[in-house]
């Protein structure tokens, strides 16, 4: 059976270890590869995944087939969060974006399982909050920030989930995200590299300087952050 201390995904480490030996016996280690589609909008869903490593996206779409991030997810989360209220359906895209690995659980032994334990769905429904501020500053920033700051936010939140300074991204896939045009992308990119904050290359993105991106982003990078570590962060 999987050992929590061998964990790495902190909704499962959020668990206590009673409720962590429900769950542990259900859990299948999975490749989640770049593209990788967790969700389509209407289709069935059958697992709930806990990202070990990578990087996803919620995606909102329009009937054309024009795309925008709604939220990010990581180590830190679980998708589809919708399966927690006993929901199998979602009307977005759930998709990874930097391939990793996962945890998966079959949708119905959740639901299960939480009749067992009336403790085990408290890390799940602090989650659903967490990511729900995420998408309300997501909001805040494409309506009231530049690209320049957005993009530092966009940076700071991937190297959270990535763990480390090196991010292989290309400049293509970041306009996507930020919904914006890659030319954009490639003068904003000048601008953190100009201050300092970043070095940039051909598929890379380097952070230079952390504490400065978090200034640069002028606020709209750090209050959901926050809010995960008040609620579910390591006690």
């Amino acid at each position: 059976m999987i050992e929590k201390t061998g964990v790495r995904n902190r909704i499962l480490k959020a668990l206590s270890d009673d409720d962590f030996s429900l769950v542990a016996p259900h859990l299948d280690l999975v490749p989640m590869p770049n593209r990788f589609k967790v969700a389509s909008p209407g289709q069935p869903l059958d697992y709930l995944y806990f990202p070990e490593s990578g990087i996803g996206a919620v995606m909102s779409l329009t009937p054309n087939g024009e795309s925008s991030e709604a939220g990010m997810f990581g180590v830190e989360g679980f998708v589809p969060t919708s399966t927690i209220i006993g929901d199998n359906l979602v009307p977005y895209d759930i998709e990874m974006k930097v391939g990793g690995a996962g945890y998966r659980m079959p949708i119905r032994l959740i639901a299960e399982l939480m009749l067992k334990s009336a403790s085990l769905h408290v890390p799940f429904v602090k989650y659903m909050h967490v990511f729900a501020v995420q998408v309300a500053f997501t909001a805040l920033a494409n309506a009231r920030f530049t690209i320049d700051q957005r993009l530092a936010r966009w940076i700071l939140m991937c190297q959270d989930r990535i763990g480390h300074d090196t991010l292989e991204i290309t400049h293509e896939y970041i306009a996507m995200l930020l919904s914006t045009r890659r030319p954009s992308v490639t003068n904003a990119l000048h601008v953190l590299e100009g201050e300092r904050l970043i070095r940039s290359s051909r598929g890379i993105v380097a952070v230079v300087n952390r504490k400065g991106l978090e200034r640069f982003s002028r606020g709209c990078y750090g209050v959901p952050e926050h809010e995960f570590e008040r609620l579910i962060g390591d006690r």
